[in-house]
């Protein structure tokens, strides 16, 4: 079964009932609008992240190298919670070398809206595994190593869902 990924306390929790991922009103790094949303078939993960989170660290490092080793098989989105200056962000990134990622700020509240009907917050940071039906699968909070075999087999799983 899928729910195998750990990483220090992270575990995959299944969430039901499987909710369709909504369209979110983001902005990129360079302050453009964007509508981010789950691609058909392709895996997304949305990962929430802050600036002040120490697990953060570790795991946006993480998801970069994961992006750009499956770029033609899943999506990863990172959205920042904690603020919207563009200029922090952008700083905090770079301190931790963070490239091919594709990371976003809230700035109309979309995503807040988002977690208050689907992607609970239960910890920070926490990855939601959207499957290729565009619906939200379950999440891990912390900081998991999706470049083991086992994050691989979870990502597989999802995949031959379908």
């Amino acid at each position: 079964m899928a729910a195998g990924v750990r990483g220090g306390r992270s575990q995959f929790t299944v969430v039901r009932p499987r909710a369709v991922m909504p369209q979110l009103k983001l902005q990129d790094l360079r302050g453009k609008d964007v509508a981010v949303a789950a691609k058909p078939g392709r895996i997304t993960l949305v990962n929430f992240w802050a600036t002040w989170c120490p697990a953060c660290k570790l795991d946006l490092p993480m998801l970069a190298s994961l992006a750009g080793s499956r770029p033609d098989r899943l999506d990863v989105v990172a959205i920042c919670t904690d603020t919207k200056d563009l200029r922090k962000i952008r700083s905090f990134l770079g301190a931790l070398a963070v490239q091919n990622l594709a990371c976003y700020v809230d700035s109309y509240d979309a995503a807040a809206e988002a977690s208050r009907a689907m992607f609970s917050l239960v910890g920070m940071p926490i990855t939601y595994l959207v499957g290729t039906g565009g619906r939200v699968e379950g999440y891990i909070a912390g900081a998991p190593d999706w470049l083991s075999p086992t994050g691989a087999r979870l990502l597989q799983f999802y995949r031959e869902q379908g």
